[in-house]
């Protein structure tokens, strides 16, 4: 039997291990209290991964690059007529790929300065203040149940091309490799994987807060005159 490449090693770890950081996420804000300090730190580490993603969409393979899969209107309609062939994310995966990648820029980018009026607070929360952390707090809740919404049809259009299409999504995430005749992705290379990452872990740092002056030590109280 043929086949041929169609997901990236880069491609496939980003998509996993942003599988792995969505359901983290979400576990450790239901336990909350401590497990707020992993909260955060997942949340630095899906800046990396959308960071690398982005940049991966201009400087990957084939199929991962945005170019390759996102298109306009005319697509659409020609995918829902049965009249699109191509390998990769189609027309409509194509949009469901960005509405992930925006929301979830979404929720990091209000959750860098949020705050949950108890112990935790975003690393880049000196840089707003109490008031406008508040605010941030609530835009990232009320992201949370549409990202679940956009993680449910995704695994439902999964479901979908597995029964009715008899064709599985998942196992080239996997492996990398797709049954049948199609050109095999191109670039990608070590390069360009340097340069995503780089640029990534950049991303981590200036999210991180790393860069901002310690806050100053509260003052401490006056001695009493016994």
């Amino acid at each position: 039997m043929q086949r041929f490449r169609v997901w990236d090693l880069p491609t496939r770890a980003f998509h996993w291990l942003l599988v792995l950081c969505v359901v983290g996420s979400f576990v450790t804000v239901k336990i909350g209290g401590n497990a707020m300090v992993w909260h955060g730190r997942i949340g630095l580490t899906v800046v990396g991964l959308l960071v690398f993603r982005i940049v991966w969409g201009f400087v990957g393979s084939t199929h991962a690059r945005f170019c390759s899969f996102v298109r306009g209107p005319a697509a659409i309609r020609a995918y829902l007529r049965g009249e699109w062939h191509g390998e990769g994310h189609n027309p409509l995966g194509a949009l469901s790929v960005l509405g992930l990648l925006g929301l979830l820029l979404a929720l990091v980018a209000t959750g860098l300065f949020a705050n949950d009026d108890i112990a935790f607070e975003g690393p880049l929360y000196a840089l707003v203040g109490k008031g406008l952390s508040d605010r941030m707090r609530g835009i990232h809740h009320l992201f949370e149940p549409v990202i679940l919404l956009l993680v449910f049809l995704h695994v439902a259009a999964i479901a979908f091309y597995v029964r009715v299409r008899k064709e599985s999504l998942v196992m080239p995430m996997i492996t990398g490799w797709k049954d049948g005749s199609g050109e095999s992705a191109q670039g990608g290379g070590a390069l360009a994987f340097v340069v995503a990452l780089v640029i990534a872990l950049a991303a981590v740092y200036a999210a991180s807060g790393a860069w901002l002056p310690a806050a100053a030590p509260a003052p401490a109280g006056e001695t009493p005159a016994w």
